[in-house]
């Protein structure tokens, strides 16, 4: 028999992994960030997400677009034209990154003394 602390406990946990699931990778969290401004173009979004490879930036996004979290628009066109943006889901994933990447931007200098004396550890 479980009780109610157990069962919330159990969802949050369900809940919490599967959001981090959805995000996990090292670009995706910028990928969601950089289409808060609206759709972008696969060019636009290899220049914003810089030092990812042709290959991952791919894959990354059909790992979103298969959470529905983003949407793929080819338009059929030549040249081609495709472009990516959110989904509804994907945008408020997308609001909930917002905290993170400002704690990031008020910790960068703290954090990089940090991962630079971590590296430098035998």
């Amino acid at each position: 028999m479980t009780t109610p602390s157990q069962t919330f406990s159990t969802d949050l946990s369900y809940g919490s992994d599967t959001a981090l699931r959805i995000i996990s990778g090292k670009w995706k969290p910028l990928i969601l960030f950089f289409l808060r401004d609206g759709p972008k173009r696969y060019g636009e979004l290899k220049r914003l997400v810089r030092g990812v490879s042709d290959k991952v930036l791919i894959q990354q996004l059909k790992d979103l677009e298969a959470n529905h979290v983003l949407t793929r628009t080819d338009y059929k066109e030549v040249p081609p034209r495709v472009d990516y943006a959110l989904t509804p889901l994907g945008r408020s994933l997308s609001d909930a990154i917002v905290p993170l990447c400002t704690w990031q931007a008020e910790h960068t200098a703290e954090m990089a003394s940090i991962v630079a004396k971590r590296d430098t550890l035998p």
